[in-house]
């Protein structure tokens, strides 16, 4: 039986669909709720993302988030299909989600 890679694209589908689900909520109520409430200041918010261990999370957040997302659209655009361009699709959902990974570390570094 040919060797593949698919079982370690399904391992960051699942990290990233773990992540997403326990993790995200807590983004979605601090910048949707608790900055405009008041009840934490975005300064204090920003002091936070300076160090270095916070964007370390950040990193991982996003990054398996990008391949939970990308993972999830291949998948749906072959059931719509899309079969016959399986390596196609593979190369611009996954090479999406590595631009997506690169591009939040220049933003981490930068800030």
């Amino acid at each position: 039986m040919a060797k593949s890679g698919e079982a370690f694209w399904w391992s960051l589908f699942s990290a990233g669909g773990m992540v997403a689900a326990l993790l995200v909520p807590i983004h979605v109520v601090l910048s949707g709720l608790a900055i405009p409430l008041g009840w934490v200041s975005a300064e204090s918010l920003a002091s936070l993302v300076a160090h270095p261990l916070t964007k370390l999370y950040l990193l991982v957040l996003f990054s398996l988030t990008f391949f939970h997302c990308m993972h999830r659209i291949r998948h749906t655009l072959y059931d719509t299909g899309m079969r016959g361009y399986q390596m196609p699709i593979a190369v611009i959902c996954y090479g999406a989600a590595i631009v997506g990974t690169v591009a939040t570390v220049f933003v981490l570094l930068a800030i």
